[in-house]
């Protein structure tokens, strides 16, 4: 696993990329981050991802998980940290919190997967409407998005009736930012659910908020890195 550490002062920041994504997607971000915040700044690639290693097989979050924490706890980071999470880094995020609260001083989930959305209506609809771009994707196996597609459509349907059980920490908060455009800008339907999911989802507890980024497709730290960046320097300094 390979970890990218912008040494700072204090608490932790950790920026966890979307599916398919690697460290690379907060590269213009983490250098503004850090003279805002001074605080150690950390990306990293997932498994087989960037320069980590492969692992074959389905994706497995549990096996996400552990190895975000052996990274962390390599590097001496054991609490006081503000979790940054896009996309399928929800998923992550979401069991890290719900199993170690204590690591976390507070989180900003960016158009994250939340448990709300994946319900026993909404799952086979997402297999069926992704399983042409899994099937594209088998074409060129070893293209690392390709890889990762397709190991995450392994037992997609198993693994996310177990996400939606999961349950967010009353005692982590959290600012969940939603794109204009959500992951299903040519399904309204799914769009909305998604949308709905975030609000469910933040209404649970008082320390949650609720950020909707105009103007912007899933990508919100490409198409507004400005503010994703107010959205994590405000949560980093509530916490301080």
């Amino acid at each position: 696993m390979a970890f990218y550490v912008t040494q700072g002062n204090g608490s932790t920041i950790v920026l966890d990329s979307g599916g398919g994504e690697d460290s690379s997607q907060w590269k213009d971000i983490v250098p503004r981050l850090h003279a805002a915040t001074g605080a150690t700044v950390i990306t990293y690639d997932r498994a087989g991802l960037g320069k980590s290693d492969v692992v074959p097989g389905a994706w497995k979050v549990e096996s996400a998980v552990s190895n975000l924490k052996a990274g962390l706890k390599k590097l001496g980071v054991t609490k006081d940290v503000t979790l940054v999470s896009h996309s399928q880094a929800g998923e992550i995020a979401n069991y890290l919190a719900q199993d170690n609260p204590e690591m976390l001083s507070g989180a900003v989930l960016v158009d994250a997967n939340l448990p709300q959305f994946f319900t026993d209506e909404e799952i086979p609809r997402l297999v069926a409407g992704t399983q042409p771009e899994v099937d594209a994707a088998k074409r060129d196996p070893e293209k690392p998005e390709n890889r990762q597609l397709i190991s995450t459509a392994e037992g997609f349907a198993a693994a996310h009736q177990a996400f939606h059980k999961v349950v967010w920490p009353a005692s982590v908060p959290v600012t969940v930012m939603v794109s204009e455009r959500t992951p299903f800008a040519r399904s309204p339907e799914d769009a909305q659910r998604w949308r709905d999911a975030a609000a469910a989802f933040a209404q649970e507890a008082p320390n949650r908020t609720l950020v909707t980024a105009k103007g912007t497709s899933h990508e919100v730290p490409t198409d507004r890195p400005d503010l994703v960046i107010k959205e994590i320097e405000a949560a980093f300094a509530a916490q301080q």
